[in-house]
């Protein structure tokens, strides 16, 4: 089983590695993007000019160059940079397995393995969105954030694997931390693309908006984009709240305690209940739905390293 768990770490390892090649690959393909835009709307504003002149066969040459156009040259830096993160998914995944069978359970009962498991479930969602629409865009941010929390999972929170005390010997911990995994991989990514918009939104304020936040898709696109992913992580965490109740009942005899980690995750779900219900009700759009979106993630990132690492809870031994 040592020689599973040292697996495991070299094939975290090497995925943190292939995210850092794609982080590089995305952000070169980014910058050509934002590179070529400007040469793509000065001529279709050329061929509106013509138009506007009054010229008698403007329509036509400013038609034939739109409707002849060339297809897009090939993204290369793009799609060296989808492969080698579908790469890097692929060998983290292995190596979130190998660590279960080193451990003999589910791969997700410490901090370590918790964000391991939520990188790769933040890294599916991006690739499951790219299926059905080009979001290559997010590819840099998205990279970015899985090497970092790699690097902080390894660095600072990792421990062996061994199995787990007593009070986690359930099958509440199949289900509830799972959960609570691909939420906060969820709310992730919806966070990066909310970020995007605010980056967007006080470039425009200050007209000081430059190639590259120009070549992002529009504000009002970015801001739908992060309600309906963050619908998603909302309804999973409500089933982490509800799933966790359960839990509690069958370990401690109640279904709510005031304890720190309980009172954190019930923050956040209040904090995404009332983003989503500005936003569907009060028309709360723009700037405000995306700072409540990332006002959320925030609350999680607190609720993992403040509460875990600093709060006494009786959630401290299991560190999740």
């Amino acid at each position: 089983m040592a020689e599973l768990g040292q697996i495991s770490l070299y094939l975290v390892t090497a995925a943190m590695t292939a995210y850092l090649i794609a982080t590089i690959a995305f952000a070169i393909d980014f910058s050509r993007l934002a590179a070529d835009r400007p040469s793509r709307v000065s001529r279709t504003a050329d061929a509106r000019e013509l138009v506007s002149a009054g010229v008698a066969d403007a329509p036509v040459v400013a038609a034939r160059p739109v409707a002849d156009a060339p297809l897009p040259p090939v993204r290369r830096a793009a799609a060296i940079g989808q492969s080698t993160f579908t790469v890097a998914v692929l060998m983290l995944v292995a190596g979130v397995v190998t660590r279960g069978f080193a451990a003999g359970r589910v791969p997700w009962a410490n901090m370590y393995e918790f964000t391991t498991v939520s990188v790769v479930v933040a890294s599916v969602v991006f690739l499951g969105i790219q299926r059905r629409r080009d979001v290559r865009f997010l590819g840099t941010f998205i990279s970015l954030f899985a090497l970092l929390a790699l690097f902080l999972a390894l660095a600072v929170l990792y421990t062996d694997p061994t199995a787990v005390q007593p009070a986690l010997q359930s099958y509440w911990l199949v289900i509830h931390v799972a959960i609570a995994t691909s939420g906060m991989g969820v709310f992730a990514v919806a966070a990066t693309v909310s970020g995007l918009q605010l980056a967007k939104d006080r470039a425009i304020g200050r007209g000081t908006q430059g190639r590259i936040l120009s070549s992002l898709p529009t504000s009002a696109d970015l801001e739908r984009l992060a309600f309906r992913i963050n619908a998603v992580g909302f309804v999973l965490w409500t089933f982490v709240l509800i799933s966790g109740a359960i839990w509690a009942e069958h370990a401690w005899g109640r279904y709510w305690g005031w304890d720190a980690k309980e009172v954190w995750s019930f923050v956040i779900w209040v904090v995404y209940a009332a983003y989503l219900h500005a936003r569907s009700t009060r028309g709360w759009e723009g700037r405000r739905a995306a700072w409540f979106s990332v006002a959320g993630f925030a609350s999680i990132l607190i609720n993992y390293y403040v509460v875990n690492l600093f709060v006494n809870s009786l959630h401290s031994y299991s560190g999740v």
